[in-house]
């Protein structure tokens, strides 16, 4: 009697090509245009410092971790990934009863990226309002051990964001 077991093709293999075996990490950018006029549907657009400079880091660890692309200098790179920070909000989820205090808030990070094909001098993707989100409650929620803090919801927001970019670059094209 044989046998067959079939799978849905899962892998934890990378599916980019064998010829990209290391990647470089420009630093990110402050794109935020922080003088633009305050309207409702801007209003929650902030500006945090250094903010770049987490998510340049963070991404460059989180490629390590990951395993499939080596980070290195420009000069020895396969591929180069170019990344701009162009918004960080913090919107409101919910409210006390009341709603005079917001209970639970959203964090999202957004950033333009571009990866590029060094040898060939040449854009393999580009992603415009890339996101990473957080969302966390406040001192005003019901259980206090739920809360956390605006940084760890930043930090939270910068990881996930880092992850989604490894995972895009490294997934099929």
């Amino acid at each position: 009697m044989v046998s067959f077991i079939g799978g849905c093709g899962y892998t934890t293999r990378s599916l980019i090509a064998d010829q990209y075996k290391t990647i470089y990490v420009t630093p990110f950018l402050n794109k935020v245009d922080i003088t633009q006029e305050e309207y409702s549907a801007n209003k929650y657009h902030i500006y945090r410092p250094m903010l770049e400079t987490d998510i340049t880091k963070k991404v460059i660890n989180t490629y390590l971790f990951d395993g499939n692309l080596k980070p290195v200098k420009n000069d020895t790179a396969d591929l180069v990934l170019k990344g701009e920070l162009v918004e960080y909000r913090k919107d409101p989820l919910s409210y006390t009863n009341d709603n005079d205090d917001v209970t639970e808030y959203r964090v999202n990070i957004y950033v333009d990226l571009s990866l590029w094909d060094k040898q060939e001098n040449k854009m393999v993707w580009e992603e415009k309002r890339f996101n990473g989100n957080y969302s966390y409650y406040t001192g005003t929620a019901a259980s206090s051990a739920i809360k956390v803090s605006e940084g760890t919801a930043v930090s939270k927001a910068v990881e996930d964001l880092a992850r989604r970019i490894v995972e895009r670059t490294v997934e099929q094209w």
